[in-house]
């Protein structure tokens, strides 16, 4: 049965209209009943132990965050297709929003792919991979680091044995296909794509993992956290990497990130209301912003935008 072209139009309007009321009510429900969020604490700490120029650098910071972002999908879409700062913002900002509400962000691919004709999904959905990929192996290079250095060393040598374990099945499954699929073919692909654009993929991903963590880090300065550079910036590479490797909804991404900080910070005497607020105000910056923004081009999309 084929829908008529105006139940297609008031489909797409209710679907999008539930994207939107669903991500508005995630935040509402973290921001208002969080019982560990203090935020006269962090008004107090606001308006008088900080500067406006500060607080434009914090946000600064997370605006380039996001831009990285931004920029590496638009270098990834040129492997086959050019595509604008312009297009690639309405397609990351929009896919946040979609993601919102599905574990680890797995929305985001089906709302990248969304803005592309049905022949490239799976081009997009790769992309969308690589994209993602960049920033995983990031975090796990800098979290294994910052183990080392708080002297985790038991956690590490477990996780290189179960890496070695998972490199090791996928050399030995390597041409096994499931639905047409092989690390073989993933693999190969991978290599299709010019050197050039994995080569700014990284470095656009490296900025953007310093920026996000540099911010966590002058959050705590702004929270008078004395602590030496190395081992505070330890323990934000150790969350980061833990976190990451933990499922849940980005909007559960603080109270994830949140407990895992109480972890490694309280190691070093970090007061936990400090962990939780930063986590809270991290996830504001980074996803609740963005994520309304994205609302915009959620409720602006149309089927004619296809690439």
């Amino acid at each position: 049965m084929k829908l008529s072209s105006k139940n297609k139009q008031l489909l797409s309007l209710l679907v999008k209209i539930l994207i939107v009321v669903v991500a508005f009510y995630f935040i509402y429900e973290q921001l208002s009943k969080s019982a560990s969020l203090n935020w006269s604490q962090l008004h107090t700490i606001v308006t008088q132990k900080t500067s406006v120029w500060f607080l434009v650098f914090i946000i600064f910071l997370s605006v380039q965050n996001r831009f990285l972002e931004i920029l590496k999908w638009q270098n990834l879409v040129g492997s086959f297709k050019m595509i604008s700062i312009g297009a690639a913002t309405k397609q990351v900002l929009a896919s946040l929003t979609v993601g919102m509400v599905t574990p680890n962000g797995i929305g985001e691919y089906a709302g990248k792919a969304f803005f592309y004709e049905k022949i490239h999904t799976k081009n997009i959905l790769f992309l969308n991979v690589i994209c993602n990929g960049i920033q995983l192996l990031l975090s796990v290079f800098f979290g294994i680091l910052g183990l080392l250095f708080l002297g985790y060393y038991q956690w590490v040598m477990i996780i290189l044995g179960i890496a070695i374990v998972v490199f090791i099945v996928a050399i030995a499954l390597k041409k096994t296909t499931i639905k047409g699929y092989s690390i073989s073919v993933f693999t190969s692909k991978i290599t299709e794509i010019p050197i050039a654009i994995h080569q700014k993929n990284f470095f656009l991903g490296l900025l953007r993992y310093l920026t996000f963590s540099h911010q966590y880090y002058f959050l705590f300065i702004l929270f008078d956290v004395q602590l030496p550079y190395l081992p505070l910036m330890s323990a934000i590479a150790a969350m980061y990497f833990v976190s990451s490797s933990l499922p849940a909804f980005q909007f559960l991404d603080f109270a994830v990130k949140g407990s895992v900080a109480v972890f490694f910070m309280g190691k070093l005497g970090i007061n936990e209301w400090i962990v939780v607020l930063i986590a809270a105000v991290m996830w504001f910056l980074n996803v609740v912003l963005p994520v309304c923004i994205g609302v915009f081009y959620v409720l602006k999309f149309k089927i004619s935008e296809k690439l």
